[in-house]
């Protein structure tokens, strides 16, 4: 058996082209705004590419640069500000926060009903609870591609998630759960991490260990969800290089599942898709717009 490939950038540009569609069918713009802190490199691409992106879909994007001297009253002032602006729907603090910046305490001065990235504890506690809100757009990526791979309906799936993370492990979890399936958090802790996997119809290593997970901790016919990105040497690509490999060995897990994403260009690509998608239905909640048949309000 050799495993069928989900591609990320596939089902990341069908997400896209379903918000594009649906900023179209709405009666106003949507508008997200990114905040962005210091100057580091892979934050000022992040930043740019999302910016490009949320235009591409139809909707106006902020972006407000502080530089890396600012201090918590003057991030968290910008925030709030944000949070009484009328006609923005959307806010993201760029992480991580240049050292000395408590980033918890920015993040809790976000509005919920603007937390595109389903960060605040209000928007945990929504999850938790099972009220309306926006989810982390990682774990929805999650749900997304093993509906990608399965069909819309995954009642009874066994599904393992290898992390407790708040940011990743945890609300994965809980989607899946909304789903109706069966959910299984594994950590450090768990005895016999191996065998519990292989009871894993959906099989969700996102810990930040390079492949751990082997081909035999895979259920025959399983799928695959990879959220770990790990660099490694690449000796091949000159002194020094790098190159991203996932949580779990891709070459021998695609032996024994069934679908498996591939790291990278899996998992990864569905984050900036359903920040999106977060800002349209962010921008209907607030404004009382019905949400674009063109959007599934779902998970």
């Amino acid at each position: 058996m050799t495993a069928q490939r989900i591609e990320g950038k596939v089902v990341s540009q069908a997400v896209r082209d379903r918000v594009a569609a649906a900023v179209k069918a709405l009666p106003g713009q949507p508008c997200l705004a990114v905040v962005l802190v210091g100057d580091d490199p892979a934050s000022q691409i992040y930043v740019k590419s999302k910016g490009e992106k949320t235009e591409a879909a139809g909707m106006r994007s902020i972006t407000r640069r502080l530089p890396e001297t600012s201090t918590q009253d003057e991030v968290e002032a910008v925030l709030h500000e944000l949070n009484g602006d009328p006609d923005v729907d959307g806010i993201l603090l760029q992480l991580p926060l240049p050292t000395g910046l408590d980033e918890a305490s920015a993040i809790a001065c976000i509005d919920a009903d603007k937390d595109v990235d389903g960060l605040t504890e209000v928007s945990a506690g929504r999850l938790l609870l099972g009220k309306p809100g926006l989810r982390p757009c990682t774990p929805t990526g999650c749900v997304i591609l093993a509906k990608a791979a399965l069909g819309e309906d995954l009642s009874g799936k066994n599904v393992v998630v290898i992390g407790r993370s708040i940011l990743v492990g945890k609300p994965t979890a809980m989607l899946f759960l909304a789903e109706n399936c069966t959910v299984t958090i594994a950590h450090s802790k768990t005895v016999d991490l191996p065998a519990l996997c292989r009871t894993a119809d959906i099989l969700v290593p996102a810990v930040g260990r390079t492949e751990m997970v082997r081909g035999d901790w895979v259920k025959p016919g399983a799928v695959v969800l990879d959220v770990g990105i790990n660099r490694i040497p690449a000796p091949e690509k000159g002194e020094g290089k790098t190159r991203v490999v996932g949580d779990a060995q891709f070459e021998e897990c695609a032996e024994v599942a069934a679908h498996i994403t591939p790291v990278p260009g899996g998992v990864g690509l569905m984050t900036v898709a359903c920040l999106l998608r977060n800002t349209v239905l962010a921008a209907c909640a607030r404004r009382g717009w019905a949400v674009p048949v063109e959007l599934d309000a779902g998970s």
